[in-house]
């Protein structure tokens, strides 16, 4: 019977206030983050982590002096490898991407199970060089520093899986319909931002997450549903995608209306989701007049998410030619228009 290892990628967050710092460090020291070369980058990186640890340490300890997002992998990985039984011995490893536990200490992990075979499952529904790219070359890099030729698997993206927009549909279905005692609302579809110099490079992040509010919105089958695509955690002086969340708070309280407010690229709760949008962004829709604010939450282990995740390892290794590395997306193929040069799959579209 096969031995299949699938491996959840994640950005971790930090797991105390003194590890908050060492965190940011690792964040802004990325390529993929910071697009300069090695040594000014992590000059960059010193600097910005100085400047934004203090107020992040204020983030972290409203909700308990860490971030939730490792126990909230786990308890997901959990309930994927509990779905996974009829495949064979499948163990499912996380490997977060910017805090413990990290690709090189995860592989240590991998290769004392011995798989057969490795799938990747980023825990990113839109692809984006920042995350799931990022991720994917980071464990590359360490499965070639640790000897691992094993036959790998990788996940880009899965923005129009089925099961995943049906679990979201299920979820924000019933904010909606608590909103609306309070007349008819607008739902935000809030997204995490990106800077508008990655997505002009090719990343096709902004188009996947599009593609998942369309299908949302389509499983929702609202006849006039007031709704709108907005981004968060804005960070420094760049041009980051539009409209911001905030911004639509603001235009949401000009205009009298009610909102859900549905993360739609986050698949746990994190400092973005428990302190952005329900601490940061409920003030400040008291402060612009919305008459009631309602925060949809993330699907997390919902089992409808976990069948999604099974389906998409299943799905993986059938796409996987055999004993080599591969990459596919939720349709096998590339997903993204040509113009999306940065597409993983890029070198397989039209």
């Amino acid at each position: 019977m096969a031995k299949i290892a699938v491996v959840l990628f994640n950005m971790g967050g930090p797991d105390s206030l003194e590890s908050v710092q060492p965190f940011l460090l690792n964040l802004f020291s990325d390529p993929a983050i910071i697009c300069l070369p090695g040594p000014p980058r992590r000059l960059v990186a010193r600097m910005i982590t100085r400047r934004r640890a203090p107020a992040a340490r204020e983030i972290y300890r409203q909700i308990g002096g860490k971030s939730p997002i490792m126990e909230q992998t786990r308890a997901q990985a959990e309930a994927l490898q509990a779905h996974l039984v009829g495949l064979g011995e499948v163990h499912v490893f996380i490997a977060m991407h910017y805090w413990h536990p990290m690709s090189d200490f995860t592989i240590q992990d991998v290769i004392e199970f011995g798989p057969d075979r490795v799938v990747l499952l980023p825990l990113y529904p839109q692809f984006s060089t920042t995350t799931s790219g990022s991720s994917t070359i980071d464990w590359f890099r360490a499965a070639i520093a640790a000897g691992v030729s094993v036959p790998t698997v990788a996940l880009c993206c899965y923005p129009n899986a089925s099961r995943l927009i049906a679990v979201q549909a299920e979820l924000i279905a019933g904010a909606l319909a608590q909103a609306s005692q309070h007349g008819k609302p607008r739902l935000l579809l809030s997204a995490h931002g990106l800077p508008k110099k990655i997505v002009a490079r090719g990343d096709p992040y902004q188009w996947q997450v599009e593609q998942t509010a369309a299908r949302i919105v389509e499983t929702l089958d609202h006849e006039g549903l007031d709704w709108a695509i907005c981004y968060q955690s804005r960070v420094g002086p760049l041009a980051w995608l539009e409209p911001s969340t905030d911004a639509e708070v603001r235009r949401a309280g000009g205009d009298g209306v009610a909102l859900v407010v549905a993360p739609i690229a986050f698949v746990s709760e994190h400092s973005e989701t428990l302190v952005e949008l329900d601490i940061e962004y409920r003030r400040l829709a008291g402060e612009s007049g919305v008459p009631h604010y309602a925060r949809v939450p993330t699907v997390g282990a919902h089992e409808g998410f976990i069948g999604c995740l099974a389906e998409l390892v299943e799905h993986a290794l059938r796409e996987a030619p055999e004993g080599r590395n591969s990459l596919c997306s939720a349709a096998g193929d590339r997903l993204c228009p040509g113009r999306f040069r940065r597409c993983p799959l890029a070198a397989s579209g039209p």
